[in-house]
């Protein structure tokens, strides 16, 4: 879909991907953009930002404090911004979280957490927008996943496990409910190293970060807003910031047993680290 003139709602857009997501959207010419953020006072510096230089967008921007962690939030969200604004035509459900570190030890709590804010959020978005999308035959649901729900994110079992069923949500509602005849498009932005808070943190807090960090280039939030952005244009469902993710994809598919003994040597260097 054309970003030009269309209504678009961002979550998680107070800081990283979604904050340089939102910009982005607003310089293609959205005519409204919703920034979302948990962080209320970074989803008004968000949009301040985009209503200053070099920005200085026509858009309409509003700033919305919500938890996509709660289905009564997301609904709000949605309902908000098409009573303020009309129905939604991009809707990027991009919050995330990274989630603790380690397995099946991980408490419950932990893991329903985690589960509802990188899982859940976006089905229920889809709940939400669905039947109107379909209703209009226009509309495009993005979802960002990460590399690790292609791949896998040794040490966070929680993180690796929800972003690969973010995709496998993404793709479920692709194969249903996608194609021309419907009008309705999906993505799933799959990135690897994006220069996020998150990110940082995890790097400051974790020894081992530095072994998985030096796996791959690390982009800023901006590079990965263009990738995305070029995607949803394009029509492409699968985006992918960092080519190399594409080349580890079928190499995993090609030799399993392989690619298994590798992420295993990968393991055991990280398990080095933290001991060290």
């Amino acid at each position: 879909m054309k970003v030009a003139g269309a209504h678009a709602v961002v979550t998680g857009a107070g800081s990283g991907i979604g904050a340089a997501l939102a910009r982005r959207l607003a310089r293609a010419g959205a005519a409204r953009v919703v920034v979302a953020d948990l962080d209320a006072d970074a989803a008004a510096r968000t949009a301040a930002e985009i209503a200053s230089p070099p920005t200085q967008s026509a858009a309409e921007v509003v700033a919305v404090e919500v938890d996509v962690g709660r289905e009564e939030e997301v609904g709000r969200l949605v309902d908000g911004a098409e009573e303020a604004g009309g129905p939604v035509d991009l809707f990027c459900s991009n919050a995330g979280v990274a989630g603790p570190y380690g397995g099946p030890e991980v408490g419950d709590a932990e893991w329903q957490r985690t589960w509802e804010i990188n899982v859940m959020a976006h089905i229920w978005a889809a709940r939400r927008l669905l039947p109107g999308m379909l209703e209009r035959r226009r509309g495009h649901l993005s979802s960002t996943a990460s590399a690790a729900g292609l791949l896998a994110n040794p040490g966070l079992m929680p993180y690796s496990v929800t972003k690969h069923a973010a995709v496998a949500v993404a793709e479920w509602l692709a194969i249903t409910y996608g194609g021309p005849a419907s009008g309705v498009e999906f993505s799933c932005f799959c990135p690897q190293g994006v220069a996020t808070p998150m990110l940082e943190t995890w790097r400051e807090e974790d020894p081992s970060a530095r072994i998985i960090g030096a796996s791959g280039e690390t982009i800023t939030p901006d590079d990965a807003a263009e990738a995305l952005v070029a995607g949803i244009e394009a029509g492409r469902f699968l985006v992918l910031s960092h080519p190399e993710v594409e080349t580890y994809m079928q190499r995993k598919a090609a030799d399993p047993p392989r690619w298994l003994a590798g992420m295993q040597r990968f393991q055991a260097e990280i398990d080095r680290a933290r001991e060290g």
